[in-house]
């Protein structure tokens, strides 16, 4: 009898990954139970003792998770990346975004935008702000909503605008639509990796499900959920 992989992982992978996971377990008979949160909360909970086997985080996070022991030296391999988008209600007129002008245009005129106040993306969306010379202006619009719920908040009427990975706005339709992806002057790629705890239940079980998330064979299935191989 094997025991479940417990997986845990950042809200930006999470409509990919649950993607891929129904063919792993019919394919190998094993299970996979599943936890999500932004970025730096998995970070954080792992070095505070919560347990698992396998985990999808920044890359940078992986490395500092390694060096204190909790991720196994060697097991840190890349997953992919998720590009930053615009996420607007299903039915709204089109907005152009095709270029830098335009995109702070978008922004400006924008009644309220919602970011994820405490993830990485939001993080970057807050000093490209910065970057561009627009926080004075738009910075009083934003809205500030918990990682897993930025995308839906714009279906659900609590923002215009949400800018928040792709992944999480093609995961959020049919209400909400992907109205742009950032410039590509202005993109920024939210990198994730795997590692394999330092202590899974089974070494093995954990080994076979990174190598099947980083297998060219799910490339496909990741891209039409937003994640791009390297």
């Amino acid at each position: 009898m094997h025991q479940q992989i417990r997986l845990f992982g950042a809200i930006a992978v999470r409509p990919a990954v649950i993607a891929l996971i129904p063919q792993f377990e019919s394919a190998t008979g094993l299970t996979v139970t599943v936890k999500w949160e932004v970025n730096p909360t998995v970070k954080k909970q792992i070095e505070a003792g919560e347990a698992f086997d396998l985990v999808i985080i920044n890359p940078s996070m992986v490395q500092d998770l390694t060096a204190t022991g909790k991720v196994k030296a060697g097991s840190q391999v890349a997953f992919g990346r998720v590009g930053m988008g615009v996420a607007a209600k299903a039915g709204s007129r089109p907005l152009d975004m095709g270029s830098v002008d335009a995109f702070v245009h978008a922004l400006k005129c924008a009644e309220t935008i919602a970011y994820a106040s405490d993830g990485t993306s939001g993080g970057y969306f807050s000093g490209l702000l910065d970057r561009l010379g627009i926080a004075e202006e738009v910075r009083p619009k934003l809205v500030a909503v918990p990682g897993g719920q930025t995308a839906s908040a714009v279906g659900r009427g609590e923002a215009e605008l949400a800018v928040v990975p792709v992944t999480s706005i093609l995961a959020a339709a049919p209400e909400v639509v992907l109205a742009g992806r950032f410039p590509a002057e202005l993109q920024s790629y939210i990198d994730f990796a795997i590692g394999v705890s330092a202590n899974p239940r089974d070494p093995e079980a954990a080994r076979q499900l990174s190598e099947f998330l980083t297998s060219a064979s799910v490339d496909h299935i990741l891209a039409a959920k937003g994640v791009e191989r390297r």
